[in-house]
């Protein structure tokens, strides 16, 4: 196993600070890792027409008509066809869509699956069935799975000898930053969750999706469009 930790950027921009590390490896993986203080972070999923906005150049230009810039983003959960979120989704403090609970096929039902929030303490990773439902104060969240790591232990269906590989981006909670992660090239679960474990020291990590998984970061020179998504991660400026 070979870790390169090069520090790619550091800056600070309107009181948001954005540290990006990349090159990190784990397997035959390379993964980009973006910090962000969960302050700064939002949720977005419709536009002011309540017309999902479906990708991340939407996003930003639909940002720029209205005086601002998007200086990160990144799909944020999955999805059903019409951009719709499969399970809970929080946005300023605004239940969007509920709780997911229920049984299924699919990566998003393979339990324990997982919900990213933040609230007045700062950002979290934890398994749905033990979200504080009805808890004041979340003032986002979403809701994807499997649960990568729990506890510092890796979910159980995520195997070493798996052949499926994808692109893959997932996110945890360190201090007051959320911490995201996304593959340049295809990796399996396990290695996936093994850099976010032990390159990062995640001890809870949502995997957020594979195959369409997108990053959209100016500083680094990626503006990642050819997929439709659902609600996503911002920082806007």
């Amino acid at each position: 196993m070979r870790h390169g930790g090069n520090l790619l950027l550091a800056m600070l921009l309107a009181g948001l600070t954005l540290t990006a590390r990349a090159d990190g490896e784990q397997g035959e993986g390379r993964y980009t890792v973006v910090r962000i203080e969960a302050a700064q972070l939002r949720l977005v999923w419709l536009d002011d027409r309540g017309r999902p906005l479906r990708r991340l150049d939407r996003l930003a230009a639909w940002l720029e008509e209205q005086g601002h810039t998007l200086s990160f983003g990144m799909n944020a959960g999955m999805f059903h066809g019409d951009g719709g979120p499969v399970g809970l989704l929080v946005i300023d403090g605004r239940e969007m869509a509920p709780l997911n609970l229920d049984d299924g096929a699919g990566n998003f039902f393979l339990k324990p699956n997982g919900v990213f929030f933040v609230d007045v303490k700062g950002p979290h990773v934890v398994d749905a069935a033990d979200f504080p439902r009805g808890q004041s104060g979340v003032r986002l969240a979403t809701q994807s799975g499997p649960l990568l790591l729990k506890g510092g232990e890796m979910h159980p269906a995520l195997r070493p000898s798996s052949a499926s590989r994808y692109v893959r981006n997932g996110v945890c909670a360190l201090g007051s930053q959320a911490v995201f992660v996304i593959s340049e090239r295809p990796v399996t679960f396990h290695e996936f969750a093994s850099f976010l474990r032990d390159e990062l020291q995640c001890r809870d990590a949502l995997y957020l999706d594979g195959s369409v998984s997108s990053l959209h970061s100016p500083a680094l020179g990626r503006d990642d469009h050819a997929h439709e998504l659902g609600p996503m991660f911002a920082v806007i400026e």
